[in-house]
């Protein structure tokens, strides 16, 4: 397992770095990964409750993280508010599924099968969106590559210290592996990596991934942040996971699982950092 996760890791990071170093990417990658992850949450559904509305569900998601790229709110700016785009979308989750379940052979489990295909628009699409929308920000692509390295750092360390020195449960009911020895070392690693970012030379080389905005203190900060709902993020995501009766959301990264078991963290991260350059600008 450890050797798959390795193994993974070495080949998906040079992708995901290459896509964040060029916005465009990012925005393909992001919404590739939305749909991968939407499929993953309708088939766990689909198996374990009731059949979702998926190519409905799906579409949404798609148009949840396009509406966050700066380009193509550029591109709609002449016609109406960008800033109004995820209401649309999110209006139109909400009504279209229920005009098709009205227009298709009405069931009784009707209403759920909304309900789910709505659930998985917005935890999947409209979260996403998030990293999306901050890569767009003025420095955006150290922003994300700040999300993406914290919340890493976090989660490696959580999982690597947890299995060697864990001992009290963090949530027996919800995940039973992880604790809170685990959970304070991901946040020590999270508060190292946060450091990083920090304006500064070294070796009379000025650092390239420096955040003017950040001091030490903000950094350490958000750092925490970052993998405290980071970390509540992948709670989330094996509490659904067990009311779904899954381990894993998938298989496509071997020793990791699927799409969702990997973005479950960085969502939440990057909601933080999205609304921490909000508050702060």
């Amino acid at each position: 397992m450890l050797k798959q996760r390795l193994i993974t890791a070495v080949v998906a990071l040079p992708i995901l770095i290459a896509a964040v170093w060029f916005a465009p990417w990012f925005t393909v990658l992001a919404t590739l990964v939305g749909a991968l992850g939407a499929i993953e949450f309708y088939r766990l559904v689909a198996k374990a409750k009731v059949p979702p509305i998926s190519f409905f569900g799906v579409a949404i998601v798609v148009l949840f993280v396009l509406s966050g790229d700066a380009g193509i709110q550029a591109m709609i700016e002449p016609y109406f508010d960008p800033a109004q785009a995820p209401l649309i979308i999110f209006t139109a989750a909400a009504i279209l599924p229920l005009i098709w379940l009205v227009i298709s052979a009405p069931k009784t489990e009707s209403f759920a099968r909304w309900a789910w295909t709505l659930a998985g628009a917005v935890y999947v699409g409209w979260l996403l969106s998030y990293l999306v929308a901050l890569r767009g920000v003025e420095g955006g692509r150290n922003w994300v590559f700040f999300a993406l390295l914290t919340t890493f750092a976090s989660d490696s360390a959580a999982y690597f210290f947890g299995r060697a020195r864990g001992r009290t449960k963090l949530a027996p009911a919800i995940s039973p592996a992880k604790t809170w020895e685990g959970a304070v070392a991901g946040a020590v690693a999270a508060l190292i990596i946060s450091l990083v970012f920090l304006p500064g030379n070294f070796f009379g080389v000025s650092n390239p991934l420096y955040l003017s905005e950040l001091t030490v203190a903000s950094a350490l900060l958000l750092g925490c942040l970052v993998s405290v709902f980071g970390q509540c993020g992948d709670l989330i995501e094996s509490l659904f996971k067990r009311n779904m009766n899954a381990k894993d959301s998938g298989v496509l990264f071997p020793g990791h699982g699927g799409v969702l078991d990997r973005v479950d963290s960085v969502v939440f991260a990057g909601i933080v950092v999205y609304y921490f350059v909000w508050l702060t600008r």
